[in-house]
Parts: structure tokens; sequence; C-alpha cells
């Protein structure tokens, strides 16, 4: 199965739709994303879609609902789960602006303090 995002207003994902791989198959057997959204089109009657991936080999992540498809990086973005978080234009993921401890012990974010408090 192929996975195609419908885009809405400034390049929020509000829906992401499976699609059979055989629809993607050109007249040689390859898969080409404008297929995927001509036959979304066509179902839906919406017409900007993106083909994201489970494994991030398009797009950097797979689109969920709410995460924003931004054109010049061609990336899913996660929304930003804090302020002082920053963005890694690697990966598109948001961090810390401080290391997570790295141990066995959860943490929780705070925001207020900037630090990762314990879980107890």
């Amino acid at each position: 199965m192929a996975s195609f995002a419908k885009i809405g207003l400034n390049g929020k994902v509000i829906e992401v739709q499976s699609v059979v791989n055989e629809v993607l198959h050109d007249s040689n057997g390859v898969e080409q994303e404008i297929n995927g959204i001509d036959f979304l089109t066509k179902l839906t009657g919406w017409s900007i879609w993106k083909q994201t991936s489970y494994n991030a080999n398009i797009r950097k992540n797979f689109a969920g609902i709410g995460y924003t498809y931004d054109e010049d990086r061609d990336a899913f973005i996660p929304k930003k789960p804090f302020n002082s978080w920053i963005l890694n234009e690697n990966t598109c993921q948001w961090e810390a602006p401080v290391a997570r401890p790295d141990d066995e012990n959860n943490y929780n974010w705070n925001e207020e303090n900037q630090t990762w408090d314990l879980v107890i």
C-alpha cells in the first residue's frame, strides 16, 4: 500500500489515505506518485496530495494529521511540541534545546525551566 497526505491551507495535513500500489504503476510497471495523486483527485475531488512513507524513504517523516508539508524542504514536519524546541534540518524533527539524559530513567520536558525532569 502507498500512502498519501491530503494537504490543506498553509500546508497542513488534514487526512492520510492508502492506495494499492498497482494504482501507482505506469505502463512500464514503475510506480509514479502522480498516478496516485490523479487517482485520489478523481476519487475525492481534492487535488493537493503528497505521497508519504512509513519508513521515511521520502519526505523525511510519515505524514500525520496536523503535520505540515514544507515545500522548500519537501518534508513533513510534526507539530512543534514546545516553543523552545528547534527543528533539526536533517531529520525535520523537533529537538529540545537541552539533550535528554542518556540513561534508563523516564523524563518529561519542563518548558518553564528548560530542563528534563525525572519521572518518579
